[in-house]
């Protein structure tokens, strides 16, 4: 059997690792000259990291994660607001969780790929005929199954479900990682998650190595429109936020080295049609402020590869991993868009307050596993359960 996936990212690196451990010849194309090099520091729990382990990657996802400590919030002078031992959140989790740059776990998958797999770069999908797909480098590939692994914008949905804009749901903000080398500034993040508590807009700061510090930052925007210039665009809206803030934004890389998107998610009445299907982002973007869009990624591929496995035909397969996987997709897309968007992004001083007196209660006996619960959800069912 053979394989097509449009998207070498983290859904797609996973999917291809397990097709070939099942025996299929994988194909895999991304349109990105090479692997990525911008990206979030990301906690990576859940479903995903269930289905890594069951992959046996787990070890390497130990190894690629980075060492946390505290996760602390700062006012505008650089005071500490709120400050959580990281264990906590670790603790409620039973150990399955792990602090990671993206780039870093995307590494960690594409290491994990077998040399028989064909992995281009700088390649798509043009065209999906009833036989074959043919690659923006004029390859004409007969495949028994083509997945789009390409993220919000993805290719593959637009050439068989239709355009970006039916699917697409603004969330009303947006967002940018970088990363800047200050040994002063890493000083106070070294081993810490350390996020402005500021209304409306937020940058968080990790410290990686090398003197080395990773920033996020987001922001609401009425508009959904990307600006021509990331870098002018960060340095207007996030100015005044305090000396961290400062050092980042006048040490921000050019704009080629910037990640800036929408916050958004995709909705979709229907991840698959005969042999194509949809996966991570590209089916169900839970969006940045949800959490576990990576975890979810891995997962999912995990639940498709396991049901290709086990299926009699590659559509029943497809049809039965859309609809063991939708819901819990769904569910996280709803909580995200519910109740996490203002406890991620206040828009009001009370709002802020209430957030930081739920942390600081976290500490509490008895509350540590509720708080936590609420901030980073686990699934009900097991993704072995799912893929059964």
């Amino acid at each position: 059997m053979r394989a097509l996936i449009c998207g070498a990212g983290i859904a797609g690196l996973a999917l291809a690792n397990r097709l070939h451990h099942h025996g299929w010849e994988v194909h895999l194309v991304d349109h990105a000259p090479g692997p990525r090099s911008q990206g979030y520091m990301i906690d990576f729990f859940g479903p995903g990291f269930e289905a890594l382990t069951a992959m046996g990657l787990q070890p390497q996802l130990r190894e690629s994660a980075s060492a946390v400590n505290e996760f602390r919030y700062i006012d505008g002078r650089g005071r500490k607001t709120v400050s959580v031992d990281y264990a906590l959140f670790s603790k409620a989790l039973d150990g399955e969780i792990a602090s990671i740059m993206r780039p870093a776990l995307e590494r960690m998958l594409r290491q994990s790929l077998a040399d028989e797999i064909d992995l281009r770069h700088h390649t798509t999908i043009d065209r999906i005929d009833d036989d074959k797909a043919v690659l923006s480098d004029g390859t004409a590939l007969e495949a028994d199954l083509i997945v789009g692994a390409d993220g919000v914008h993805s290719r593959v949905r637009s050439l068989v479900f239709g355009g970006e804009r039916d699917y697409l749901r603004y969330l009303g903000m947006h967002t940018s990682a970088f990363v800047f080398t200050d040994p002063e500034a890493f000083e106070q993040v070294r081993g810490r998650f350390v996020l402005t508590e500021t209304l409306n807009r937020q940058m968080g700061f990790y410290g990686l190595d090398d003197d080395r510090i990773a920033v996020f930052a987001v922001h609401r925007a009425p508009d959904p429109a990307l600006p021509g210039d990331p870098r002018e665009t960060l340095r207007h809206t996030y100015a005044g936020m305090g000396d961290l803030a400062d050092r980042a934004l006048a040490q921000c890389p050019p704009p080629d080295q910037v990640y800036y998107d929408q916050v958004a998610q995709i909705d979709m009445p229907r991840w698959c049609d005969g042999r194509v299907t949809l996966i991570g982002d590209a089916a169900h973007a839970v969006s940045l402020v949800a959490g576990q869009g990576a975890s979810l990624g891995v997962a999912g591929a995990y639940v498709l590869a396991e049901r290709l496995h086990r299926s009699s035909s590659v559509p029943e397969a497809v049809t039965d991993y859309e609809r063991r996987w939708r819901p819990v997709a769904t569910d996280v897309q709803m909580a995200a868009r519910d109740r996490v968007t203002e406890w991620f992004l206040p828009t009001s001083s009370a709002k802020l307050l209430l957030r930081r007196w739920g942390f600081r209660a976290i500490r509490l006996p008895g509350l540590d596993r509720l708080l936590a619960g609420f901030l980073l959800p686990k699934n009900h069912r097991t993704v072995a359960e799912l893929s059964a």
